[in-house]
C-alpha cells in the first residue's frame, strides 16, 4: 500500500497547482495567536510553508524534531528566515530555537481516508505525539495531502492516531 500511496503522491506533486497550501492557509487564518506545528516537505509531500508563514505573523509557529527511536515528536520554533540544518532521516530543523506544544498539528502523509484514517511511513512517529499532545490538553490534527492521496479504506491499527481533519488543495474533510 506505502509503494501505490508514494506513487500516487508523486504523480499528483509533479501536476500540483501553485497555491496549493490555500486552503491550509484559510484554516490558519481563523485560529490566528494559536500555537501550531506543520513541517519541512521532503521527497514529494505538499508544502505546508506558503501557510506557516503567514501563521507566523500572527503567532508561534513550528516543525517536529525526532527526539529519538520509538518517542514522540518534539517542537522547535521556526522562521521562514531561520537557520536549518540537516535533521534524522534528511528532514530540515531549525539549528536554534524554543521549544513548544503545538495546538494544531498538521500532519504529512502518504494517504487517508474519509474517516480520519491516515498512512504515513510506518515510524509511529506521528501516532505516539498525538496520543502523547491529547494526553495533556487538546490538539488538533490536520492531516494535508493532494487530493489524489485519497483512499477508499486505510488499515488500521489500535496505535494509530486518527485525523480531526484532512485538508487538500481541493478541500477541507472532517470526517
Amino acid at each position: 500500500m506505502r509503494k501505490a500511496a508514494f506513487a500516487r503522491r508523486k504523480a499528483a506533486h509533479e501536476a500540483a497547482p501553485v497555491g496549493a497550501a490555500g486552503r491550509l492557509s484559510e484554516l490558519l487564518a481563523g485560529h490566528r495567536g494559536v500555537a501550531v506545528s506543520g513541517y519541512l516537505p521532503i521527497r514529494t509531500e505538499i508544502d505546508p510553508v506558503p501557510a506557516m508563514a503567514e501563521a507566523v505573523a500572527w503567532g508561534p509557529v513550528g516543525v517536529p524534531v525526532i527526539a529519538g527511536e520509538a518517542q514522540p515528536l518534539q517542537f522547535r520554533a521556526w522562521s521562514p528566515e531561520g537557520a536549518l540544518v540537516e535533521g534524522p532521516f534528511g528532514v530540515p530543523v531549525p539549528q536554534e530555537g524554543d521549544w513548544m506544544r503545538p495546538e494544531i498539528l498538521i500532519v504529512p502523509l502518504l494517504a487517508f481516508d474519509r474517516t480520519g484514517a491516515r498512512l504515513g511511513y510506518g515510524g509511529g512517529y506521528y501516532d505516539r505525539t498525538l496520543a502523547a499532545l491529547r494526553a495533556d490538553g487538546a490538539c488538533l490534527a490536520v492531516g494535508f495531502a493532494y487530493a489524489a492521496q485519497e483512499v477508499t479504506a486505510v488499515p488500521t491499527e489500535p496505535t494509530d492516531a486518527p485525523l480531526d481533519m484532512i485538508i487538500t488543495e481541493r478541500e477541507v474533510i472532517v470526517p
